[in-house]
């Protein structure tokens, strides 16, 4: 397919984009000079607005599904919580190691995967008061959790890594249901996975 478009970035760089709400709009996280946010007009090419506050790589960001609410996760072991409409970030959890991220399907609740070792539930309206479910799973030293995302019907978390294996665990129990594995992947590339929209199937 011929790409209908190119608009560059080439001061800050580009690494994680997310389509927001408003038509023709992205947030994207930038890989040089420093870490901030970037909110992007596609139809000009044009900055709308900018989101620092991280201190290192974003490696993780998610658009709520329902308002203008965005999360992003760090390197420097921060969760920062997001409004399009501010700059300013609206709120941040201090973790313990390396963060993954993503809203439920309702966006009433996200999930954050520290570590590579468990994943933390928050409800979005009083996050501060710190994640109201803690799921440990078993550390695998092999490979590293690269992105965390729900089904459709909210039930089913999928915890992608740069391993062999992907991760489908219960949304409310946090038990394991089923490990996909047997990926020969000695470069640690990230295994992309999603869920078909019925919550039926997993394509990896």
């Amino acid at each position: 397919m011929e790409p209908k478009r190119t608009l560059y970035s080439k001061k800050y760089g580009v690494d994680l984009i997310r389509y927001t709400h408003a038509a023709n709009t992205v947030v994207y996280s930038s890989n040089k000079i420093d870490d901030t946010i970037r909110y992007l007009s596609l139809h000009d090419n044009k900055y709308i607005r900018y989101f620092p506050g991280h201190s290192k790589r974003v490696v993780a960001l998610s658009m709520s599904p329902v308002d203008d609410t965005f999360i992003s996760g760090s390197l420097d072991k921060t969760i920062r919580l997001w409004d399009l409409r501010s700059p300013n970030c609206q709120g941040l959890m201090h973790l313990q190691g390396k963060p993954v991220c993503s809203f439920d399907p309702e966006g009433l609740i996200f999930a954050a995967g520290v570590n590579s070792e468990m994943v933390k539930l928050y409800d979005l309206r009083s996050f501060d008061k710190g994640p109201f479910a803690t799921f440990k799973m078993q550390y695998d030293r092999t490979c590293e959790w690269t992105g965390l995302k729900f089904s459709n019907d909210g039930k089913l978390i999928l915890i992608s890594t740069n391993g062999s294996f992907i991760r489908l665990i219960d949304a409310f129990k946090g038990v394991v249901m089923h490990t996909f594995g047997g990926y020969a992947n000695s470069k640690a590339v990230t295994l992309e996975a999603s869920f078909t929209p019925d919550s039926q199937f997993i394509m990896i």
